[in-house]
């Protein structure tokens, strides 16, 4: 009866031994967790900074290790890309944040020359004047950094006054409708003008 009880007790330990510690379960759900990818800043690294996709008519904010914190839907130029004076097209390439108009705009509120106006916004008022390009809200002044491409001579898009812009509800937003800029609805745009600081890096992919 002695040898059985001792070798019972010898056991206690081994059946304690064979439940996984916590930490065991902790490193078994982070190897089967899905992979999140990471985008850092290519341009400057360890900063946030936004890319727009011309093809998937989005913009994306990451932040300064390169995740993922929001996707919005925009809206490119209908006439496609290009950097060219008069060309009514969004240019191609790296551009910062250079100036922001509209730090207590009503969503509503119209920007006329970079001025935030009394006028509002209404489905009415895009119905008696169609072709206007209606900003709103807020502006992302972007600056090129590529001389050649987006900064200098014919192809500047600081003079080209390219912005990210809120617009109307009449626009079909992921799809291309502007006449160069990159636009957003109000709520989106209000949404990232927070979170987007001066200097902010800024690429624009075809």
């Amino acid at each position: 009866m002695k040898w059985c009880a001792c070798w019972l007790i010898g056991l206690l330990p081994a059946v304690a031994m064979a439940e996984p510690p916590p930490q065991a379960d902790y490193v078994l759900w982070a190897q089967s967790a899905p992979v999140i990818p990471l985008y850092p800043n290519p341009h400057r690294r360890d900063l946030p900074w936004l890319r727009v996709s011309v093809a998937e008519q989005s913009l994306t904010l990451y932040d300064g290790m390169g995740r993922a914190q929001r996707r919005y839907k925009v809206s490119t130029a209908v006439l496609g890309t290009g950097s060219q004076v008069g060309s009514y097209q969004t240019p191609l390439g790296w551009h910062q944040v250079c100036a922001k108009i509209g730090d207590d705009a009503a969503p509503d509120n119209i920007i006329y020359r970079r001025v935030v106006t009394a006028w509002h916004y209404t489905p009415a008022l895009h119905e008696q004047y169609p072709d206007r390009d209606w900003i709103l809200a807020r502006i992302l002044w972007l600056c090129g950094m590529e001389p050649g491409k987006n900064l200098g001579g014919d192809v500047d898009s600081h003079d080209r006054a390219i912005y990210i812009h809120g617009a109307g509800s009449h626009v079909a937003f992921g799809t291309p409708t502007s006449h160069g800029c990159v636009r957003m609805s109000v709520d989106d745009v209000v949404e990232l003008y927070r979170q987007v600081p001066l200097g902010t890096d800024v690429v624009i992919e075809p």
